[in-house]
């Protein structure tokens, strides 16, 4: 039997170099909304941090890297799936 643990965070806690997947974009700012789907960055999608800096981070979408400050970061929340295995 496999367990499937799910690890909900947004990008200011995820973890440098990780691959993790888009859950939902937690904001109800329509312009902010439609800038980060023009990235790529929408559910379901792929995002890697790259680097954490002092007033946001850097993420690679898709063939781009960006710079997210720390309001864009924090509306992006993520998805890590850890894959359990037991007898």
């Amino acid at each position: 039997m496999m367990m499937v643990e799910v690890d909900r965070m947004n990008l200011l806690e995820a973890d440098v170099g990780k691959t993790y997947t888009v859950k939902e974009i937690n904001t109800d700012d329509d312009d902010m909304t439609a800038f980060l789907f023009r990235l790529g960055c929408y559910s379901g999608e792929p995002v890697t941090l790259i680097s954490k800096k002092r007033k946001g981070c850097v993420v690679a979408i898709k063939d781009g890297r960006y710079s997210f400050d720390k309001m864009l970061a924090s509306a992006v929340e993520l998805e890590e799936d850890n894959n359990t295995h037991q007898s």
